[in-house]
């Protein structure tokens, strides 16, 4: 029997974003599900225009512990399969031994890892700015463009920002500094596929590649695999199939090793 998986939306997303991921995993047999993020429940665009209370002040334990809760009510570990900062949620997770097998893609990377990356600098720098306070990161049509849909057109980037984008908390991405973005890579772990995307201008595929490489135990698997020509809205852009294909077939891999 499959395992169920899991997955979690990164920043400026919601579960709508998985939406044709589920239904790619449930047409392969497993049981899917893409619970929202605390304050990210509903329409894109309601939520855009009417931010929920308390989202500029969304702390990534707040986050954490929400998906450690429903990981802990399966049944059986689940899978889990994080973008951005779920990849990092994804992560944490695996390090609990609380599930059977994780996969970050463009994974926001633990342990005050960054980049030399000027996109990298300039995001990180733009959304943790201490002068605003627990004002919510707006992520316009013009910002998601630059940064998260830059391999698109804008006329596709912008429909893609209307049909997915929502506004963010700062201080979850504040917080990857602290205790709260720190895991223990020298532990054993279950297998671990980290994905990176050649064009991204947030989370740069040299930083997804280091995350893989820094985890230390030689018995336990872990992978790192990058898609050319894609930005960080590698789930939504065109040839996601590609990328939702190579998850699924890895996983059928490292799923029959596991029951052996």
């Amino acid at each position: 029997m499959k395992p169920k998986i899991i997955f979690i939306h990164g920043m400026f997303q919601n579960p709508k974003s998985w939406n044709r991921w589920l239904s790619h995993f449930e047409s392969a047999g497993f049981e899917a599900v893409a619970p929202a993020w605390p304050l990210h429940d509903g329409e894109p665009a309601e939520l855009r225009a009417n931010m929920p209370y308390g989202l500029g002040s969304l702390p990534l334990e707040r986050v954490y512990g929400h998906y450690r809760d429903i990981v802990r009510e399966a049944v059986e570990p689940p899978v889990v399969i994080g973008h951005s900062l779920g990849g990092l949620i994804a992560q944490k997770l695996l390090a609990e031994g609380l599930v059977r097998a994780a996969i970050g893609i463009a994974s926001v990377a633990p342990n005050k890892m960054l980049a030399l990356d000027w996109g990298f600098m300039r995001n990180s720098a733009s959304i943790t700015n201490p002068f605003a306070g627990d004002e919510p990161y707006e992520m316009t049509p013009e910002l998601f463009h630059k940064n998260f849909a830059n391999t698109l057109s804008r006329e596709e980037s912008d429909a893609a920002w209307e049909a997915y984008a929502v506004h963010e908390s700062r201080q979850v991405l504040r917080d990857i500094l602290g205790e709260e973005g720190e895991i223990d890579m020298k532990l054993p772990h279950h297998p671990l596929l980290l994905i990176g995307a050649e064009k991204d201008e947030i989370i740069p595929a040299s930083l997804v590649r280091r995350n893989a490489h820094a985890y230390e135990d030689e018995r336990s698997h872990h992978e790192y695999k990058e898609f050319t020509g894609r930005g960080h809205f590698i789930c939504g852009e065109p040839g996601w199939e590609e990328v939702a294909a190579s998850i699924s077939n890895w996983l059928q891999g490292h799923l029959t090793a596991l029951r052996s």
